[in-house]
């Protein structure tokens, strides 16, 4: 676990609590229907943050469990959510956790990452599903605001401060990291957000594919 990030998101909980409100990214509606069309009953939600994610498919019936590295974070979770269960620990290693599931719903994580981990992490995703189950991912696009600022660690990857990379994913770059899987939908969703005062609308990909293990 990265004491760095640990700290980070810490801190960023306990001084804005719900930072992105109580609602659920519109992402939730695209990945509602396609588990629901695959017959999903149980999901995944790696950085699953204070649960405004897991509570949207709690409520939908489904049996959710959260990942998430911030301490703060799963105690706001478990007081907000209480129909998921949540464990505090890093995405790059979910071994702890010895259930498997039929879906992974995964918001804005894999961008945060540089390459090498992004792949670990795909990889750490694919060991905890079912045979032919899916894994959903939001990412950051290069049509974000935020593209090109701060320094440039690796292709697309940028530092707005020292220890905090954002990948920032074309369609082909989205595709690569999954090509070995089945694609089931891909595409673009502007995600609106509001916190610190400060609205303002994300250009997100989306990704669903599912694993041919």
């Amino acid at each position: 676990m990265s004491e760095y990030v640990k700290d980070y998101w810490d801190k960023r909980f306990e001084d804005e609590g719900k930072i992105w409100g109580e609602l659920p990214s519109r992402t939730t509606q695209y990945a509602l229907e396609l588990f629901r069309s695959a017959n999903v009953r149980s999901v995944l939600i790696p950085g699953s943050g204070y649960g405004r994610h897991t509570k949207f498919l709690s409520t939908c019936g489904f049996d959710v469990t959260g990942v998430e590295i911030s301490s703060v974070a799963c105690n706001l979770a478990r007081e907000f959510d209480p129909l998921s269960r949540f464990y505090n620990a890093s995405v790059l290693d979910m071994s702890f956790d010895t259930n498997i599931y039929d879906a992974i719903y995964c918001f804005n994580v894999l961008h945060l990452f540089r390459e090498n981990d992004r792949y670990i992490f795909i990889q750490r995703c694919d060991y905890k599903l079912n045979e032919g189950g899916l894994m959903f991912f939001t990412v950051f696009s290069e049509k974000e605001s935020t593209f090109g600022k701060g320094r440039e660690v690796e292709r697309n990857t940028f530092e707005s401060r020292p220890g905090r990379p954002a990948h920032y994913f074309t369609e082909a770059d989205l595709k690569a990291h999954f090509v070995k899987y089945d694609l089931v939908d891909m595409g673009m969703v502007e995600d609106p957000e509001d916190h610190g005062g400060k609205p303002h609308t994300h250009a997100l990909r989306y990704i669903c594919v599912r694993s041919e293990k």
